[in-house]
């Protein structure tokens, strides 16, 4: 995830209450449908249940506005800061993240209920005159709920694959199949020169989007779109995952030690392959991009395709002059879908699947983290990450630009992570 880099809110009670009700209101529609088993239990330490998703980002804006800028705010339950802080070492002690599925208790109502005792203390200190650096806080707050709303569908995605009974989260008609045939993959060529990196609309941006700054970028082409499980399953059939020569060392590690043969939440019966989607187990949908890939199948993919992954730098400089358009959470279907290749150049940047980039996650130059504890939202994270950049088909669509640096370990595959090509001119 990513601090707040945020725009000059001079009078922000109304839009950011605006904002704040809307997220919160969005976030209590994904989890509308589970049960407290559902939202309970945790399937690996990278995941987290959705109950404590639902408490953190209330925990947050708890902890971070609440309890500095409403004094006489009390808070709903003091044993919550150390059950649903993340990762704030400054403020104190925490819950261990592998063991948050142990928390039977609290309830999902009385997490509820938490929701809405937070909830009513920012709409009383929203009515009040706001601290412009309230505003601010709040701000991040909605956007940091709104990551963790993508988490939530990821998290649950997880969980539910586990399950052999391979059931839906959500119903399949809206999912229905889409009717579209990606075009032949072609590749743009975009000319040398030297860029302007970085956030410079005056909306919201996290800090690790900052500084605007220039960038050498060499002649490029970049391809019309993602990589197709049709065409990944060619990669497959053609060995790619026992050639040890396509693969970076840890990657071909990863492959060897985990016995990795497809991409995560695929499986085959009869000579057809199913992957396990948000409406269920569902027949592999040949022409959607391919997604739950780690940056080590990307690289191998690219490898054994004669390209590379795109640099970060290169993907925005091409996402810069796009729509911000595409297949996000607020579509209905949750999950990437078959696209049309009919029009010329690099199309649909955004959406369906996060794109690796071959760019490790690090500070801009003359980045710097913000200070209090806001600071370690992001920047101590500037270590063994990638970047991926586009948002997904579960990422809310106000939340991502061209700008927005997603990034994880390379060997993450749980999130709905794709490729899309690069080659040198």
């Amino acid at each position: 995830m990513a601090t707040l880099m945020p725009r000059n809110l001079t009078d922000p009670s109304e839009a950011v209450s605006r904002i704040y009700q809307t997220v919160r209101a969005q976030t209590r529609r994904l989890a509308a449908g589970l049960s407290d088993a559902d939202a309970t239990v945790q399937s690996m330490p990278d995941a987290s249940p959705a109950k404590w998703h639902l408490a953190h980002t209330t925990w947050f804006f708890e902890a971070m506005v609440l309890s500095a800028h409403a004094p006489a705010y009390r808070v709903f339950d003091p044993q919550y800061a150390y059950l649903f802080n993340s990762y704030y070492e400054s403020i104190g002690a925490r819950h261990a993240r592998p063991r948050r599925g142990m928390l039977t208790r609290p309830s999902l109502a009385e997490i509820g209920e938490y929701r809405a005792h937070v909830d009513q203390a920012v709409a009383r200190l929203l009515a009040g005159e706001c601290d412009p650096k309230v505003g601010m806080l709040l701000e991040l707050g909605c956007h940091h709920e709104q990551q963790h709303q993508e988490l939530l569908l990821t998290d649950i995605l997880h969980l539910f694959a586990q399950n052999p009974l391979h059931p839906a989260y959500a119903p399949a008609s809206r999912g229905a199949r889409v009717a579209a045939v990606p075009g032949p993959l072609t590749f743009s060529e975009y000319q040398d020169g030297i860029i302007e990196i970085g956030h410079v609309d005056p909306g919201f941006a996290f800090d690790c989007e900052t500084p605007r700054h220039r960038v050498v970028r060499p002649a490029f082409r970049l391809g019309n779109r993602c990589v197709t499980n049709r065409e990944w399953l060619d990669f497959m059939a053609d060995g790619g995952y026992r050639t040890p020569l396509l693969w970076l060392s840890d990657g071909w590690t990863e492959v060897q030690s985990q016995g990795l043969r497809m991409p995560l939440y695929w499986w085959e019966e009869e000579g057809d392959h199913f992957s396990m989607t948000l409406q269920g187990g569902q027949p592999l949908e040949l022409d959607a991009p391919v997604t739950h890939v780690s940056l080590f199948e990307a690289d191998a993919f690219a490898t054994w395709a004669g390209k590379r992954l795109p640099t970060e730098f290169e993907w925005e400089s091409v996402a810069a002059g796009q729509p911000c358009e595409g297949n996000f959470a607020d579509s209905g279907l949750l999950r990437p879908t078959p696209v049309s290749g009919a029009r010329p150049g690099p199309q649909q940047l955004f959406g369906d699947v996060w794109e690796w980039t071959r760019s490790a996650f690090a500070p801009y130059p003359g980045f710097r983290t913000s200070p209090g504890a806001v600071g370690e939202y992001n920047g101590k994270f500037m270590s063994g990450q990638y970047v991926l950049r586009g948002g997904s088909c579960a990422t809310p669509a106000e939340h991502v630009r061209a700008s927005y640096r997603n990034f994880f370990r390379p060997d993450t595959r749980w999130q709905f992570s794709g490729v899309r090509l690069a080659e040198d001119a």
